[in-house]
């Protein structure tokens, strides 16, 4: 399935970006829905901060319903795991994804959606994430 179109702003700068400009490269991106509030988020960040550490993936953040500082202050204590992070206010870009809550994570190569993942990534996902991309 293709990948939804939408235009978001950067959660770093007041910019808005495309998703084609975005996802615009020959190669893996883990598109990884989040949130300061949600426990489950906590839980699966140190799988997404050991999967920054592949060349061959991007992870691409979307920070949902939260509040900027709480979301600064939670990539300040665990990390950023995220080449790119891009903000859904209201939570309609999400909707657009068909995700169900956060947090949830898509796996994309050539702009369509390889494998999805409802819920906070375990061992499982994180392995079969990393044979895909090999």
């Amino acid at each position: 399935k293709n990948i939804p179109e939408f235009k978001a702003k950067f959660f770093f700068e007041n910019k808005e970006v495309s998703s084609k400009q975005i996802f615009n490269q020959n190669k893996f991106y883990l598109f990884n829905i989040w949130a300061s509030w949600c426990v489950p988020c906590r839980e699966e960040h140190f799988l997404l901060s050991s999967l920054s550490k592949y060349n061959q993936l991007e992870i691409v953040g979307l920070n949902y319903k939260d509040n900027i500082n709480n979301a600064m202050n939670f990539l300040n204590e665990l990390g950023n795991p995220y080449n790119e992070i891009l903000l859904d206010k209201d939570g309609t870009k999400a909707i657009e994804w068909g995700a169900f809550g956060v947090p949830e994570s898509f796996l994309i190569y050539h702009n369509k959606i390889v494998k999805k993942f409802i819920g906070p990534l375990n061992l499982e996902n994180v392995e079969e994430i990393k044979k895909i991309i090999k």
